[in-house]
């Protein structure tokens, strides 16, 4: 199972004081030492943290594949077709979120969608779409023709961190999932349910299958445990980590769980 390791929250880090300090090029090396598999940057319309520049650096200072993730804005799509990353991940974005909220709604966004893969297609780019754990979107990303996925798990991960992780007792406590620990065990189980059956029918059409967002070293286990996922994307939890081990042993931390639990 390849890991992505998503360097996003460096550069979140880096416009916090508004200067070139952490330099996200210093994060590539550590990235290629520890074992990553690919790197993943998400290009926002608002340009909150991955800039333009960070992108064409990012290419042209590491032999890793990039993972590049856009929406479906016709500005970025172009900018994405010129420059060329190893494949793209169509994502949804609202202006007003912390981070990515869920999966694309993709029966509603088909005509962008196609237009994206022909755009993607000519210019050789593979192109990913990240989709909610749904059978049914899966049977629509296989209309499409598209032969990647991204299963976004933020909502396994958000139960998961008001069940075990103390989030029910932050100030980031999530409101709507503020209940009885018997609920949220089922809640959680449903959750990995619906991941798995959609991982299954995925491979069933033979589609790679990437999962992410708010996967950590400790809800990650139950997601090993689902067979035929291809790979990970992980970030915050990461570079969060390497502000203590430093970002090669964060990422080394996290590839031995996943040699661990894969064996």
């Amino acid at each position: 199972m390849k890991l992505g390791v998503n360097i996003d929250h460096i550069a979140v880090l880096r416009e916090a004081r508004e200067i070139n300090d952490p330099n996200i090029l210093d994060s590539l090396p550590p990235c290629k030492i520890a074992g990553a598999d690919q790197i993943t940057i998400h290009l926002r319309e608002d340009r909150r943290h991955i800039k333009d520049k960070d992108v064409l650096d990012i290419l042209a200072h590491t032999n890793l594949p990039i993972n590049l993730e856009c929406s479906l804005d016709k500005d970025i799509l172009k900018f994405v077709a010129t420059h060329k990353p190893h494949i793209a991940t169509l994502v949804p974005e609202n202006r007003a979120e912390v981070t990515t909220e869920g999966g694309l709604d993709i029966k509603a966004l088909q005509k962008g969608i196609k237009e994206a893969k022909v755009l993607f297609d000519k210019n050789d780019i593979a192109l990913s779409v990240f989709i909610d754990p749904n059978t049914d979107m899966i049977d629509i990303v296989q209309s499409l023709g598209i032969s990647n996925i991204e299963l976004h798990t933020g909502r396994y991960a958000n139960i998961y961190a008001m069940l075990y992780g103390g989030l029910a007792n932050s100030s980031h406590s999530i409101a709507s999932l503020e209940l009885p620990r018997e609920r949220l065990k089922k809640l959680l189980d449903r959750s990995l349910k619906d991941i798995t059956a959609s991982v299954h029918l995925a491979k069933f059409y033979g589609m790679h299958i990437a999962v992410g967002h708010g996967l950590n070293y400790q809800n990650i286990i139950n997601i090993l445990k689902i067979k035929d996922i291809d790979e990970l994307n992980i970030g915050q939890s990461i570079v969060a980590r390497s502000v203590f081990v430093g970002l090669q042993t964060a990422i080394k931390q996290m590839k031995d769980i996943i040699s661990k639990e894969k064996i």
